[in-house]
């Protein structure tokens, strides 16, 4: 849910200090924006919750150093989508990257994994109600946000 929060937030704050100061809407760019500030705060969770993640991949060799991997992969990401040459060819690794972290959320909801406290006190298979979702908006964000033709909005007064 925080990645939620920070997703919208962030997306919200852009659009209106361009708005404030541009007198233009950038729905792209802001949500580039802010999905690049999401990549940066799941990364550092790769970082800080290292074993809980590595138990969503446990069926994985060397789950640890996937996390780790990927969570580089997120900051390298994150950037890529601020940068004009490279937003869609990061925009079409991301989604792909979004697919293929769906069995891994599958595996830890089934097993009950907790991310943070590395345990199996998490949801459950109810978490997925919420999960499965989420991704999907991931995927359609990225491909709104640095794929589809984009155009800026701007206010005339």
């Amino acid at each position: 849910m925080e990645t939620l929060i920070v997703l919208f937030g962030v997306f919200i704050a852009t659009l209106l200090t361009i708005w404030l100061t541009a007198k233009r809407l950038e729905l792209a760019f802001s949500g580039r924006i802010a999905m690049a500030a999401m990549l940066t705060f799941t990364a550092v969770g790769h970082f800080a919750f290292t074993k809980g993640m590595a138990m969503m991949i446990s069926f994985l060799p060397c789950a640890n150093a996937i996390v780790i991997i990927t969570g580089i992969i997120e900051l390298i990401a994150a950037i890529g989508l601020l940068l004009p040459k490279t937003k869609v060819l990061t925009g079409k690794l991301l989604i792909l990257f979004f697919i293929l972290l769906l069995p891994a959320n599958i595996y830890a909801a089934s097993h009950k994994i907790n991310l943070q406290t590395a345990d199996y006190t998490g949801k459950g298979l109810s978490y997925l109600w919420i999960r499965i979702p989420m991704q999907l908006l991931f995927i359609a964000w990225v491909y709104f946000s640095s794929l589809k033709n984009q155009s800026k909005i701007k206010i005339v007064n």
